[in-house]
């Protein structure tokens, strides 16, 4: 879907990017993850030519970018903003008919996809459609450029710390709405953040960049338990138990479980279920145990906290091999 090859991007002697290779599939979520000033941003707006590579190439769909124009390239790819970046005299309404305008839709088309779209984000288009940006909270306005990037249905979206500027609990809800939308199952997606607990939630892979340079590209996975080196396991120090268990699911630790009846449970959790959440689960139920039920063979196994954070050692240490 998206190639880049050997891409570089230099501002007079300061080189912001270095020489970077990657490939996104289709219906991919990528995740630019680093510190501020580590290039993830200048990488992404060369995705769409808002900046210009100085060295190297990008595809998409087997296309070279740089022989498109511009203007015609970003309709086809929705950008959401972190300051959503919506016109302050625009009724939400005129917000996000802007691109569909400019692919010529007709008035009833537009109409028809911005009721659709807007109650898709929990934006009841009676009540929202005809409001100005001034009169919304920011996390409306970010659902509100969210709808505009979404509104022609591009295959690709680009999004550029989407979340950074909203409260924590405003955070939490739309990043649990984005991994919920039926609008972004499909697409493929790549997203700059900072936010390392955002980057494991939504990702299906993550590329750590330092200095302009990619210096591990993987799933959760690889990056908590196979760091490339010493950097990729220090950046995510200060969080790794919790990163850990949300990245483990109860199926790593299956084989681990016990399938006695020694523990009375009640309850049973689905066990594509992440570590983290069945034991916040057995804490706020106060259960000893809960039953985990393997969907494909519908075989139960009992856990409880105890055995839950003994099997997660296991595999953390490699001892269940």
């Amino acid at each position: 879907m998206i190639h880049v090859h050997g891409v570089s991007k230099n501002y007079g002697s300061v080189k912001a990017v270095k020489n970077i290779s990657f490939q996104i599939k289709k219906g991919e979520t990528l995740v630019l993850l680093g510190t501020s000033g580590c290039g993830k941003t200048t990488t992404l707006r060369m995705l769409n030519r808002l900046i210009e590579p100085t060295e190297g190439f990008i595809e998409i769909d087997g296309r070279d970018i740089l022989k498109e124009q511009p203007d015609l390239l970003r309709r086809r790819i929705g950008y959401v903003l972190q300051n959503n970046g919506l016109f302050p005299h625009y009724t939400v309404a005129e917000n996000i008919a802007i691109v569909p305008k400019l692919l010529k839709w007709d008035t009833m088309r537009i109409q028809k996809r911005s009721v659709d779209i807007l109650n898709k984000l929990h934006l009841p288009h009676e009540k929202f459609l005809h409001l100005f940006p001034s009169q919304l909270s920011g996390g409306q306005q970010q659902r509100v450029g969210l709808a505009r990037a979404l509104m022609s249905n591009p295959p690709i979206l680009l999004m550029d710390e989407p979340l950074g500027s909203l409260d924590p609990v405003t955070r939490a809800g739309i990043r649990k709405e984005f991994i919920e939308l039926d609008e972004l199952k499909e697409k493929t997606i790549v997203m700059v953040t900072h936010d390392v607990l955002e980057a494991f939630e939504l990702a299906d892979r993550i590329c750590l960049m330092d200095k302009g340079e990619i210096i591990q590209i993987g799933s959760a996975y690889d990056l908590l338990f196979k760091p490339a080196n010493n950097f990729v396991k220090d950046f995510f120090q200060d969080q790794r138990l919790q990163l850990e268990l949300k990245t483990l699911k109860l199926i790593d630790v299956w084989n681990l479980l016990s399938a006695h009846e020694n523990l009375p449970a009640e309850n049973f959790l689905n066990y594509e279920l992440d570590i983290w959440t069945a034991l916040n689960f057995l804490l706020s139920s106060e259960s000893k145990a809960v039953r985990v039920k393997n969907t494909l063979t519908d075989e139960f196994k009992v856990c409880g906290y105890k055995e839950l954070m003994n099997a997660y050692s296991l595999v953390k240490n490699g001892s269940h091999e």
